[in-house]
C-alpha cells in the first residue's frame, strides 16, 4: 500500500480504480447544500451564489457554480452533481451513486462549531450511518457493503480550524503552539478515517490545506486598505507545514488499515500558482479584498461571470 500525492485533485482521483459512488465529508468547499437544513447563518441559498449553476439558482453551494465534488462525479461518469444528504427528496439512484455529508463551517476541532450551527465533521458520521441504513434498504446488505468499499470518499476540512480557533479567534493558542495544534487536528483526522473505515470505506482522498494566508477573509482582517492587502506569509507557511505532516500521517494511517488506499490531494500548490502567476490562466481576476456585500467582508461570492480566483 502506498499513499499517493498529487498536485491536482483529479489526478489523485483517476489513479484509483473505478468507483460505484462518491461520498463527501467536510466544510463549505464540499457542502452541496446541507446547511440549508441546519439552523445556521452559514447558508448559500441566496443570490449571488449559484448564478452559473445549471438553472442559475442558488443551491446552498458556496460557489457561483459547481463544486469540486460535482466535477469529480461528472468525470467519473456517476452524475452531473452531488446532492446533499439532508435534501428531503433524495431518490434511490442518488443514494446509490453518492451524496455529500459536508457542512459549511465544519471543522475537526468542534470547539466553536456549536456557535456557528454547522455540523462538525466527526458528527457527519451519524448522517453516514443513516445513509447506510437507507442504502441497505434499497439494495441489500451485501451490495451496500460493496458500494461503500468501492466508493471514492473525499474529505476536505481543516481551514476553519485555523481561522476560527487559532488565528482570528485565538482560543486554541492558549493551549497549543502551531506544531501542537497540527498534531491535535491530525489525531482527530485519524479517528475520523478510522470511523469511516470501520463502516466499510476503503478508498479515501484527503485534501490538504490551501494558502490560508491568501484567503480574502484573512487579508481583509489584517489590512484595512483593501487595495494594499497581501497574503499573510506565516499562515501560508503553517499550511505548508501541516500538509507535509499530513502526507506522513496518511501513510501511517494506511499502514494499519488493511486493504485501504488513502490518497493525499494537494490544493495548495495550484492555488498558490494561480495567485502568483495569474497570467497563465487567461482572464483570471485575483481579488485582494472582500468579494461582495452579500455577507461579511471577505466572505461573500464574486458576482461576476468572468474566470475568477476567489
Amino acid at each position: 500500500m502506498q499513499v499517493q500525492r498529487h498536485s491536482k485533485a483529479h489526478k489523485a482521483i483517476t489513479t484509483l480504480s473505478k468507483f460505484p459512488a462518491i461520498l463527501i465529508f467536510g466544510d463549505s468547499t464540499v457542502d452541496t447544500g446541507n446547511n440549508n437544513y441546519f439552523q445556521t447563518l452559514l447558508k448559500a441559498n441566496h443570490y449571488p451564489y449559484g448564478n452559473e449553476f445549471p438553472g442559475h439558482i442558488p443551491t446552498g453551494r458556496f460557489s457561483n457554480g459547481k463544486l469540486v465534488p460535482d466535477i469529480v462525479a461528472s468525470m467519473l461518469g456517476l452524475k452531473q452533481s452531488v446532492p446533499p444528504f439532508r435534501y428531503p427528496n433524495l431518490s434511490d439512484h442518488e443514494i446509490q451513486t453518492g451524496v455529500s455529508f459536508a457542512s459549511a463551517g465544519s471543522r475537526f476541532d468542534d470547539l466553536t462549531t456549536v456557535v456557528s450551527g454547522a455540523n462538525p465533521v466527526l458528527n457527519q458520521v451519524e448522517d453516514f450511518n443513516k445513509y447506510i441504513v437507507r442504502l441497505k434498504g434499497i439494495i441489500g446488505r451485501e451490495e451496500a457493503m460493496k458500494i461503500r468499499r468501492g466508493a471514492l470518499v473525499l474529505i476536505s476540512v481543516g481551514t476553519n480550524d485555523f481561522i476560527f480557533n487559532f488565528y482570528d479567534i485565538p482560543t486554541r493558542r492558549l493551549e497549543f503552539n502551531i506544531t501542537g495544534y497540527h498534531d491535535f487536528l491530525q489525531k482527530r483526522l485519524q479517528h475520523f478515517v478510522q470511523q469511516l473505515y470501520d463502516l466499510g470505506c476503503r478508498k479515501i482522498a484527503v485534501v490538504g490545506l490551501p494558502p490560508i494566508g491568501c484567503l480574502p477573509i484573512q487579508m481583509s482582517l489584517r489590512f484595512q486598505n483593501p487595495f494594499n492587502s497581501k497574503c499573510i506569509e506565516h499562515q501560508n507557511l503553517d499550511a505548508q507545514s501541516y500538509n507535509q505532516k499530513l502526507v506522513n500521517q496518511l501513510s501511517k494511517i494506511q499502514a494499519v488499515l488493511p486493504e485501504s488506499k488513502i490518497s493525499y490531494s494537494d490544493s495548495y500548490e495550484q492555488l498558490n500558482d494561480m495567485i502568483n502567476n495569474p497570467q497563465k490562466y487567461g482572464k483570471l481576476i485575483q481579488p485582494r479584498n472582500g468579494n461582495c456585500n452579500c455577507t461579511a467582508r471577505g466572505t461573500g461570492a464574486w458576482p461576476s461571470h468572468e474566470d475568477n480566483l476567489i
